[in-house]
C-alpha cells in the first residue's frame, strides 16, 4: 500500500529529490577577478580529467588559476564525500564564469577631476561528471 504524503513540504522535498542534479559541483561567488580572465583559464580545463585539470591549473601563471584550483578541489571533495563517486573517473563537464557585481571606486585626478575604477567580480562554477 502506498503511503500518503501529509504536508506540502514533503511533496516539495520529494519533487526536489527526483529532479536533483547528480553531478558533483562547486561554486565560488563574488571572487575578485574579472569573468573574462577567469574564462580563459576555465576553457583550458573544460573536458579534461580531474588529474589533468589539476596539473594545468598548478602550472598556469594566471591569478585566476589559483581560485579555480580551489573550486575544483572543492568539487572533487563534494563528489567523493556527498555522492560517493570514484575520483579517478571524474572529468570537468562544465566550467562557467559569470559576471558578478562591479565594485566602483574613484581615483582623484588633476584639477579636481575624478576617474572611475571598476573592480570586477565573478561567480565561478565547476560541474564534474563520471566518464562513461
Amino acid at each position: 500500500m502506498e503511503e500518503k504524503i501529509k504536508s506540502r513540504s514533503q511533496i516539495k522535498r520529494k519533487r526536489n529529490e527526483e529532479h536533483k542534479d547528480r553531478r558533483a559541483q562547486a561554486h565560488a561567488k563574488y571572487v575578485r577577478v574579472s569573468d573574462s580572465k577567469a574564462r580563459i583559464v576555465l576553457n583550458q580545463i573544460k573536458g579534461k580529467s580531474v588529474g589533468e585539470a589539476m596539473g594545468i591549473l598548478a602550472y598556469s601563471p594566471r591569478y585566476a588559476a589559483e581560485i579555480i584550483e580551489k573550486v575544483l578541489k572543492s568539487a572533487v571533495a563534494n563528489a567523493e564525500n556527498n555522492l560517493e563517486l570514484d575520483v579517478n573517473s571524474l572529468y570537468v563537464a562544465e566550467a562557467i564564469a559569470n559576471q558578478g557585481p562591479t565594485l566602483k571606486r574613484i581615483r582623484p585626478r588633476a584639477q579636481g577631476r575624478a576617474y572611475r575604477i571598476n573592480k570586477k567580480t565573478a561567480h565561478i562554477s565547476i560541474y564534474l561528471d563520471v566518464k562513461k
